[in-house]
């Protein structure tokens, strides 16, 4: 009997053909999340599962799914899968880093000007007609150019705003749990600072930390106090990282200029005071959305499903450890 693998979203046809060459494979054809109960209904007998970042792969899946050897995430955030129960039941679960970096770089510089340039704003105004006399005052927005930038998550996204904040002559901060080596420090002009040093400091504040029990609600009522009033809150990590509520207190009472977000907490349920604010950019989670990377995250998702249905280590497995018994039991 083939193996057979649940693909929760349609994805590249052309992608698939690994597994379809090999596998039994079962693709939702639609663009909207897969709903919930004919998810669990057709993941019930498969061994190998293709997920987005909106499913949720959690003890309920795993318990009706008993035949599941590996999770493919068409994601780099892992935090829609329960992966402590995934590794006790020997399930193993991989994700799509790297290939996502430099576009989510792009839309956090994007929010950041949008933002301080309330282009979001003066498009509008355009399209409704108001613009009848030369702009002066109306529409000031604040400069990019040689401020500071204080990044929150030193990994591969954070350094590559890094790298785009070097063309604008900023001056970059970082906060990190693990300090970045000298040489990129060096390379990126870049300068560690506690954290809330960091946010007294930066005229921007860009997120890139993962979700999880120490970042979620990092940014609350007392570390937006800590910003400038003048500052710029970016966020293109998770919705949950900031607390909300917080945050749209903080925006309607002016304590901070502004905010760009691509994520929120209850996704795609958007707060209506975050809706009507005109010093809000808010995008749909398209940090990855370019054709180019959507391609590659779905490639790369293919093959390490591929691999772990083959009996081989995914590309970039999160669970290790379920590897290394697999692997004495073969030995």
């Amino acid at each position: 009997m083939k193996k057979s693998v649940l693909v929760t979203n349609k994805l590249f046809e052309e992608v698939l053909n690994p597994l379809l060459n090999r596998f039994e494979v079962e693709v939702f054809q639609q663009d909207e999340p897969m709903p919930r109960d004919l998810f669990k209904e057709r993941v019930e007998d498969k061994t190998g599962l293709i997920a987005m970042s909106v499913d949720r792969v959690d003890q309920e899946i795993f318990d009706i799914a008993q035949s599941l050897t590996v999770v493919s995430t068409v994601s780099v955030g892992v935090d829609h899968i329960d992966i402590e129960t995934a590794t006790k039941r020997g399930i193993m679960i991989a994700n799509t880093p790297g290939v996502l970096t430099e576009t989510t770089a792009d839309l956090a510089f994007a929010l950041m000007m949008t933002v301080a340039r309330r282009i979001g704003e003066a498009e509008r105004y355009t399209r409704s007609g108001k613009w009848k006399i030369p702009i002066y005052r109306r529409l000031l927005g604040t400069d990019v150019y040689r401020k500071t930038l204080g990044i929150i998550g030193f990994g591969r996204i954070g350094r590559a705003v890094a790298r785009r904040a070097g063309g604008f002559g900023m001056k970059v901060l970082y906060y990190d749990i693990a300090r970045a080596d000298k040489a990129v420090e060096s390379d990126l002009n870049a300068h560690l600072m506690p954290l809330d040093e960091l946010l007294a400091t930066a005229d921007f504040v860009s997120l890139h930390v993962p979700l999880d029990k120490s970042t979620e609600k990092l940014i609350d009522q007392r570390r937006l106090a800590l910003m400038k009033r003048s500052a710029f809150l970016i966020n293109t990590s998770r919705g949950k990282v900031i607390d909300e509520i917080d945050l749209i207190k903080a925006l309607k009472h002016k304590e901070i200029a502004g905010a760009g977000l691509d994520v929120f907490e209850r996704e795609p349920c958007l707060p209506r005071e975050l809706i009507e604010m005109e010093n809000v950019v808010l995008t749909p989670h398209i940090g990855s959305a370019s054709y180019e990377t959507r391609k590659k995250m779905a490639e790369l998702a293919v093959e390490n499903c591929f691999l772990g249905l083959e009996g081989r280590r995914p590309r970039y497995l999160l669970n290790p450890e379920v590897w290394k018994e697999k692997g004495d039991k073969i030995s």
